[in-house]
């Protein structure tokens, strides 16, 4: 009788490690996504970002959060499925760099200054 319970605990604590991989895969992933979404706001807050470069990072994002779910959707993520989306935040988290650092802004464009 002892050793049935001691097998059952050992599959209770490997199917709790293995559901806890894919909830750190969870957290790291929408970690990311959160921290970017703060990056482009700050952008736009501190006029670093234009309006269509806004759009296009939010648009960006949009297919970022479709990949997720569409992972998402069997229960789990597999190792191919997280690469593909660190992927696509990893190019995701470099545009929205260049956006920031490519000195357009709010206030850059012929609409505030004058021309003679």
């Amino acid at each position: 009788m002892s050793r049935t319970i001691t097998r059952s605990l050992i599959a209770g604590l490997a199917v709790l490690a293995a559901s806890s991989t894919f909830a750190a895969a969870y957290d790291g992933i929408d970690r990311r996504q959160n921290m970017q979404e703060r990056r482009i706001q700050q952008g736009v807050r501190d006029g670093s970002i234009t309006r269509n470069e806004y759009v296009r990072l939010e648009q960006e994002q949009a297919r970022i959060r479709d990949m997720e779910r569409r992972a998402k959707a069997d229960g789990r993520v597999d190792r191919y499925e997280s690469w593909q989306i660190g992927r696509a935040q990893q190019e995701a988290s470099r545009h929205i760099y260049q956006e920031k650092h490519d000195r357009e802004g709010r206030n850059s464009g012929w609409g505030w200054r004058r021309w003679w």
